[in-house]
């Protein structure tokens, strides 16, 4: 089961992505190679989308300011807009709010209870028949690395059957969870 972090936004344990060291290197020349800069700026805010793995711009900007308080909210989204255009990081939406960023090699399909409004990670992959099905009969191909899907996960389902008197838990929750 997921847990809820300071942040008050679910996270795995497990973090995807290269090192900081192995990408900094490829981030200057990228950037430099556009005419741009690395920047103290640009650099932390994309140490702070790994360090936190989701986070909405303004989670990575409290992150941020942490250490740089000087840093603000204009600069992390300026900068999180050059990091998408580079590949590095991606944005889903996972609700009516700010958008979520997290890395780039970060690929998962996130699963949202629109009740407690938790969220959990499938992979990519359990949507390649869904994907073949639109790319064959509509010509669309699915990039379901920037998918959020809403729903109701296992536990709200179990305290709802629990709630009308029904014992059986839905398929995938486990039925001793929450004891």
């Amino acid at each position: 089961m997921r847990q809820d972090d300071e942040r008050g936004t679910s996270t795995t344990s497990s973090r995807v992505g290269p090192t900081r060291s192995a990408t900094k290197p490829a981030l200057r020349s990228t950037l430099h190679r556009r005419g741009m800069r690395m920047t103290p700026q640009r650099q932390l805010v994309l140490d702070a989308v790994r360090e936190l793995a989701h986070a909405t711009p303004e989670q990575v900007c409290r992150h941020v300011q942490r250490t740089t308080p000087t840093v603000n909210i204009t600069t992390v989204y300026r900068a999180l807009d050059l990091l998408e255009q580079l590949g590095l990081v991606r944005h889903t939406h996972l609700g009516h709010g700010a958008p979520t960023y997290s890395v780039e090699e970060h690929e998962h399909v996130h699963l949202v209870c629109h009740r407690c409004g938790g969220i959990d990670e499938v992979p990519c992959e359990w949507f390649e028949e869904l994907g073949g099905l639109l790319r064959s009969e509509r010509g669309f191909e699915l990039d379901a690395t920037h998918l959020a899907l809403s729903g109701t996960c296992a536990s709200c389902l179990a305290e709802e059957a629990d709630q009308d008197g029904n014992i059986q838990a839905p398929h995938g929750a486990d039925p001793g969870e929450g004891d």
